[in-house]
This record gives C-alpha cells, sequence and structure tokens, in this order.
C-alpha cells in the first residue's frame, strides 16, 4: 500500500519546531523548580535534626543531682528514702566522686526509659545531619551569570561573571537610622497654633484649593479635545481629605464639574462603538474624537455615580471610614450634588445618562426635606416646559407613574401637579397630523401619457419621488413622532388619574386629578365620557370633598362637555345646581383664592355653552353673583363685575333687572337653591348702586359701566386696557397678596402754614362774634343777674 500521508510545509515544520521548543523549556523550567523544592525539604529537615541534637545534650551531675532531689525524692520522703543529713560526711563525699565517672548517671533519671531506645530511634538522623559537609557561614554565595562560552583548540570554555551583590546590611542600618531620626522627629511636640493662625492656614489651604480648581477647569474649557484627562484630576479633588477644607472643596469641585459638563457637551448622544468600528482604520482626527467623547462618557458617568453615592450616603446616615466629613455636613454635600442633577437634567436632556438621572430624581420629589423636594419638583417642571418633541416628558411620567402605585398612592400631590405643565396644547392632534404636509398635487398616469414622452415620464417619476422623500423628512416625520409620544404620556397620565379616582378617592391627591382632569379633559377619549361625569357626580353628592375639590369636579366635568363632549346629549343641570347653591361659601377670608376656579367655571358653563343655558338661569346667577361682589375682596369683585358685564352682553334682556318694575308674576326668592325657580325677572341689582361707592376706582367703573347697561362704547364704555381682559386675568391683576393697593393710593399734599395761621384767626373771630351776642342777649333778658355775676367774678 502506498504511504498516503502528506508532507508538512516548510512553515508549518517552523511552527511545530517552536512548540517543541517551548515544551523543552517548559519541561526544564519544571526540573529546576523541582530540583529547589527537593532541596528545600532536605534543609528543612536537617535543621530540624540538629535541633533535636541540641536539645539532647549532656546534663552536669549537679543539675541532675536537683532534678532528683526537687522531684522524685520529694515525692516518695514519707515512704523509704532516708533524708542526706542522716548521711556521714564521708560517704556522701564518696558518692559525689563517683558520680562524676559514671557516664550512664549523666542521663535524666526521672525517664524511665531505657538510653539504648531513643538512641536508636534517632540514629538515622544524626547519620544523615553528619555525611552532609559542613560549611561556613561567613561569606554570602556568590551568584554567576554566565555567558556566551568561547570556543578554541582544546575545546569549550564556559564563560561567567559574578553578580554584584548589594550590600544589605549597610542599607538595613541606614534604613533603621533614617526610621529613628523620623521618630525622633515625630515625637517632638507640634507647635500650638492659636485661632487665628488655624483661620489663616484654612484660608491659605482652601485659596490654593480654589487656585487649582481654576486652572484645570479653564484649560479643560479651553481645548476638551486634548485635556480631557484633567477631568479625572478634577474628579478626584471630590475625595478631599483634609478635614478643614473638605466641605467646601467638595461643593465647589462638583458645581465647576457640573458646569464643564453643560459647556463642553455635545448636542448629540454618544454610542458606544461595534467590535467593527473600532477594528477599522479611520484618520487621526477621528481617532481624536472618538477618545474624547469616550473620556466624556466615562468621566460624566464616574461624576453622577459620586453625586448619586453622595446622596444614598445622606440618606442613609452613613459615616465613612475616613470620618473626614460630619454627618452634619453631609445635608448641605447632598443639597449642592440635588441642585447639580437638577441643572444636568434641564440642561443636558439629550445626552448620555438622562434616563438615570430621572430615576434619581423623581424620588427626591417626595423627600421630606423641603428644600430638596421643591429643587426637584422646579426642575421637572422646567423640563417639561421646554421639552418640545416629549421625548423626556414621557420618561418622566412614567417614572412619576411607578412611583404612586410603588407608594400605594402616598406621595405629596406635589408630585403629580406637575403633570399640569406638560406642554401638550389643547388642540386635535389627529387634524394636525394630517394637515403637517401641504398636499402637493401629482401629475395622474393618464395625464402623462397625453403630456409627456417616454423620457419625460421617466425624469417626472423620479422627480416626484424625491419631492415626496423631501416632503417626509421636512416635516411628516417629527410630527408623528410628536403625536405618538404625546399619546402614550396622555395614556399613562390618565391611568394615574384613573386609578387614584377608582381605589384612592380619599386621598389628598385628588385635588391634583381633579384639576389636571379639568385641563386635559378635552383630550379623552368620548368612550369614557359618560362613566367619568358619573364619577365626577358622585363625588360631588358624596359630601366628602372640599369647596375647592367639588369646583375642580364641575370644572372638569364641563371642560369635557365643551369640547368632544357637544355631540353627546347629557344635561348637566345637575352641576349648575350645585355651584349656585354654594356661591355664598365664599367670602373675603381664605376661600377668596377659590374665585379664580369660580370664574373659570363661569366663562365655561356660561360663556362657552350660551345656546344650552335658559335665561331663567342666567339672570339667577347674575343676581346672586352682584350679592357675592359685596362679600368678597376688591380683585374679585372686580373679576364677578366682568363676568356680569359678559353676562349682560351675551344673553338678551339681561337689562330687566336694572329696571324696578316686576316682570310676571311671583317674588325673587334668594334663599331658595334652584336658579330656574328663584324668579330671578322680579329682582333688582340695586347691589350696583353701593359698588359705585366702593372704594377701590376700579369697582367704581365697572359697577357705573353695568349701571349704563354695559355699553361697548360712548362715555358709559371701559377703558381698553379694562374691557379687553377676561375676568380671570383681572382677578390675577388686582390680587393684594402684597398687601398694598392696586392701583396704588394717591398721596395727599401737605398743607402750608399760612393757611392754618388763617384758619386760627378765622376760628377766634367767629369764637369772640358768638361770645359778644350771647353777652347781649344776657344782658337784656336778665341785667340783675349779669350785674351780680359781674360782681361775684370782681370780688373773686
Amino acid at each position: 500500500r502506498k504511504n498516503t500521508k502528506r508532507v508538512p510545509s516548510f512553515r508549518k515544520l517552523l511552527r511545530t519546531s517552536q512548540i517543541k521548543l517551548d515544551n523543552k523549556l517548559k519541561n526544564k523550567q519544571y526540573k529546576q523548580k523541582s530540583a529547589a523544592k527537593k532541596y528545600r525539604k532536605e534543609q528543612k529537615k536537617l535543621r530540624e535534626a540538629v535541633r533535636d541534637a541540641i536539645s539532647r545534650k549532656p546534663f552536669p551531675l549537679e543539675e541532675c543531682k536537683k532534678k532528683q532531689v526537687a522531684g522524685k525524692w520529694e515525692e516518695k520522703e514519707e515512704e523509704d528514702a532516708l533524708p542526706l543529713d542522716m548521711m556521714d560526711e564521708d560517704d556522701l563525699k564518696l558518692m559525689e566522686d563517683l558520680a562524676q565517672k559514671a557516664s550512664f548517671l549523666t542521663r535524666d533519671l526521672s525517664s524511665s526509659e531505657p538510653v539504648h531506645v531513643k538512641k536508636r530511634k534517632h540514629e538515622s538522623v544524626i547519620e544523615k545531619y553528619e555525611k552532609v559537609p559542613r560549611r561556613l557561614q561567613t561569606e554570602p554565595e556568590k551568584e554567576l551569570i554566565h555567558l556566551l562560552p568561547i570556543k578554541d583548540k582544546t575545546g569549550i570554555i564556559p564563560q561567567a561573571v559574578e553578580k554584584p551583590v548589594l550590600n544589605v546590611a549597610h542599607d538595613e542600618e541606614e534604613d533603621t537610622e533614617d526610621m529613628e531620626e523620623a521618630e525622633d522627629f515625630n515625637e517632638e511636640p507640634l507647635p500650638v497654633l492659636t485661632a487665628e493662625e488655624m483661620a489663616a492656614q484654612r484660608r491659605q489651604k482652601l485659596q490654593e484649593r480654589k487656585m487649582h480648581i481654576a486652572a484645570l477647569a479653564s484649560a479643560i474649557l479651553s481645548e476638551p479635545d486634548s485635556n480631557i484627562k484633567k477631568l479625572k484630576e478634577l474628579r478626584a479633588m471630590l475625595m478631599e481629605q483634609d478635614p478643614n477644607v473638605a466641605v467646601i472643596v467638595r461643593k465647589l469641585v462638583m458645581v465647576s464639574l457640573m458646569e464643564i459638563f453643560k459647556d463642553i457637551a455635545p448636542s448629540y448622544k454618544i454610542r458606544p462603538l461595534t467590535e467593527a468600528e473600532k477594528t477599522t482604520k479611520v484618520k487621526k482626527e477621528t481617532q481624536k474624537l472618538r477618545e474624547f467623547e469616550e473620556g466624556l462618557v466615562s468621566q460624566y458617568k464616574f461624576y453622577l455615580e459620586n453625586l448619586e453615592q453622595t446622596i444614598k450616603d445622606w440618606k442613609q446616615r452613613k459615616l465613612k471610614k475616613s470620618n473626614v466629613i460630619s454627618l452634619k455636613a453631609y445635608k448641605g454635600l447632598a443639597e449642592v450634588a440635588v441642585k447639580c442633577l437638577c441643572e444636568l437634567l434641564v440642561a443636558l436632556p439629550h445626552f448620555n445618562f438622562h434616563n438615570n438621572i430621572i430615576v434619581l430624581i423623581v424620588p427626591l420629589m417626595n423627600d421630606p426635606s423641603k428644600m430638596i423636594s421643591e429643587l426637584c419638583v422646579e426642575a421637572v417642571k422646567k423640563l417639561f416646559k421646554q421639552d418640545k418633541l416629549g421625548y423626556a416628558s414621557l420618561g418622566v411620567v412614567k417614572v412619576i407613574s411607578g412611583l404612586v402605585r410603588g407608594r400605594n398612592y402616598d406621595v405629596r400631590p406635589e408630585v403629580l401637579k406637575v403633570f399640569l405643565h406638560l406642554r401638550i396644547k389643547e388642540v386635535e392632534l389627529q387634524k394636525d397630523s394630517e394637515d403637517i404636509a401641504p398636499k402637493k398635487k401629482f401629475m395622474t398616469y393618464k395625464e402623462k401619457r397625453k403630456n409627456l414622452s417616454r423620457m419625460q415620464r421617466k425624469w417626472k417619476k423620479a422627480e416626484e419621488k424625491l419631492e415626496r422623500e423631501l416632503l417626509e423628512a421636512e416635516a411628516s416625520e417629527s410630527k408623528e413622532k410628536k403625536l405618538k409620544l404625546h399619546t402614550e404620556t396622555l395614556n399613562i397620565v390618565f391611568v394615574t388619574y384613573f386609578r387614584i379616582l377608582k381605589k384612592a378617592q380619599k386621598s389628598p391627591l385628588l385635588p391634583a386629578v381633579l384639576e389636571g382632569l379639568a385641563k386635559f379633559a378635552h383630550l379623552i377619549n368620548v368612550e369614557f365620557f359618560d362613566d367619568l361625569l358619573i364619577v365626577l357626580h358622585s363625588l360631588i353628592a358624596s359630601g366628602d370633598l372640599s369647596y375647592r375639590e367639588s369646583l375642580h369636579c364641575i370644572l372638569s366635568a364641563f371642560h369635557i362637555l365643551s369640547g368632544q363632549g357637544d355631540v353627546l346629549n347629557i344635561d348637566p343641570m345637575k352641576f349648575y345646581t350645585h355651584l349656585y347653591k354654594t356661591l355664598f361659601s365664599l367670602h373675603a377670608g381664605g376661600t377668596n383664592e377659590d374665585i379664580g376656579i369660580v370664574l373659570q367655571c363661569l366663562d365655561v358653563m356660561f360663556a362657552k355653552r350660551r345656546k344650552q343655558v335658559s335665561q331663567q338661569r342666567a339672570l339667577a346667577f347674575l343676581k346672586r353673583l352682584s350679592i357675592l361682589a359685596l362679600h368678597v375682596l376688591p380683585n374679585s369683585s372686580v373679576g364677578i363685575l366682568a363676568t356680569n358685564r359678559v353676562f349682560m352682553q351675551t344673553f338678551p334682556k339681561m337689562d330687566l333687572l336694572l329696571d324696578n318694575e316686576s316682570q310676571g308674576s311671583g317674588v325673587y326668592l334668594p334663599e331658595l337653591e334652584e336658579p330656574e325657580h328663584c324668579n330671578a325677572q322680579n329682582a333688582a341689582l340695586w347691589e350696583l348702586h353701593l359698588l359705585q361707592r366702593h372704594y377701590h376706582p376700579t369697582v367704581q367703573k365697572f359697577a357705573s359701566h353695568l349701571i349704563a347697561g354695559a355699553p361697548t362704547e360712548g362715555s358709559g364704555a371701559l377703558p381698553l386696557d379694562l374691557s379687553q381682559r377676561s375676568a380671570t386675568e383681572l382677578f390675577e391683576t388686582y390680587c393684594m397678596k402684597g398687601m398694598t393697593f392696586n392701583p396704588p393710593v394717591a398721596s395727599v399734599t401737605p398743607r402750608r402754614k399760612d393757611t392754618f395761621s388763617q384758619m386760627d384767626s378765622f376760628l377766634d373771630e367767629e369764637l369772640n362774634k358768638q361770645l359778644q351776642q350771647h353777652i347781649s342777649e344776657t344782658v337784656a333778658h336778665k341785667p340783675l343777674d349779669f350785674a351780680k355775676h359781674l360782681k361775684d367774678s370782681s370780688l373773686a
């Protein structure tokens, strides 16, 4: 049979030989290690043998006698032994001489074991030790370095050089001397500093740290690409260990890093490179940019982790092992860390790790610390207001919804009130998404066949395709994304609201839920309108709500009915009746702030539903609102009179209340709770005459305007700055929260001194005239009495 084995190639032979060489080297190293290990074991055994031989050296006779006396004879002195003092001196001396000559007495007599037993036991060890050649340890062994051999006629001559040995003993002596000097130096007492010197030393250290921070920050900002590594050096200062300046330095570094990241972060999200991209060769500029982005992302991540750890240490009241910072100082550090996170949340919503910042900030909105909670709430509000597309808003809404559900609806109302700042306009998003791109007319197939040649049709087809792509790229795609994001965001918001309405109706979150429903009710699906109105009415009828919460229910119901609910055949008479019945709950005290919500309700209930409101209902509300204007603060009176002006201009025959003659049968019943049956057409607006003499000038203007019939032009018309504002705007404009009059009261000019002197002289003249007249009348009627009076006065 022919041998079919293939001949290996030269490359394979080279590779195989290298493997063999590696194996030989490994075997050689293994043998050397084994030999060294075996040698160490033998040396260990020898050391043990020497130790045993030393421990068994011969004892002198005197020591043996002492042991005998101390040991055995003391134990048996009562049995059979005779004391030495009973022996003769000659016998005792003879025994001592014999003992010195007898070798068997040199062993320990306390042992009952014969001598040859131990001798046989240790004989092999001693023999091994004796066979090993002695070596003097006077000089250390010299190590040799083997060089390349030399070959001559006689043969190969090996070459070696002694390895230089360092003088270890001398170095150790020097080290010990240095240690002793250091100890002597440490033993010297430190100088005691006064308070002023300590403060000056602290200021100097702090100034040095500040200059170092400023130098690093300016270097990074001037050339971020080349100095990105200095971020690590600056971030290392977050671990400042000097207890005198640690807190301030860490705060300064936190704020400095925050500002640096805000400045140098790009306007896009940096994604990690794939394996293929890492192996691909690129230009130097591209490689430098990649290194900068990679370093920026890693340092930004470490910075956020440091901020998170600072907040966790404060929350857990955990003291570090270094004990540089006290527990009280952790709160200040945590507040600065939260401020930095809030700034980054608002400033870098597009950059990496933004969702991680959201997860950190949202739970802190419910923090017991009022300052930290307000910081986080304001940051989320700013984020909602500036978020145009909706990615960041969706992320925050998801985390808030999970937080509310996870805490079993036990969160602060401010957490839900941030939903009111979502940038979702009150528009029909379905229509907007269709009308975004202008509809361009393209030629039909028949028109092309009729008017164009074959080549022209081909070019026209390509041109139309390109135009369609451009239209999609311009607006349609971004608007469709925006629509989807807004829809998803609102779905999560409404799910949160409906859960609270269903499971936690007595929760303090209910006012925030009702306020949110009032704002976004027009965006709710029509299928939920019936159920939602039933729930709102049941909440009002239960009586468990406060007045403000019931107003939010009414406002939500009418927002639903004024939007897509126009197509529904629902009579909201119950809500009208409830508002009419509770209007007199308002006054100039704490409920004055609720009048703003009442004005919004009246605007939705009457101005936007004028066709569904009867004349009797409008007259009843107009009369009751005029009565209410007498009992509230001036800004509320202005808002109510502005609403009455809208009533008189919107509904016909409202001027019936300006006439004192009754219309129809019956008498006005102000205490009746049904606006349709209180006979308001037989009342008169006499309250306007009282409001004409109000101390507030704007109330006077509105009262005079309504008495004239609320004309739009002429002498009785309002100025433009009042007529063009809504009732809610006027209520907020003339608010008196600052405890000042709005408009301010005109200052009184002081009178001159000559005016007062003229008044005094005039009064003196009048008094003199009256006194003379009185005297003349007295003399004329009773002269004797007057003479007697003068005589008594002269004697006196």
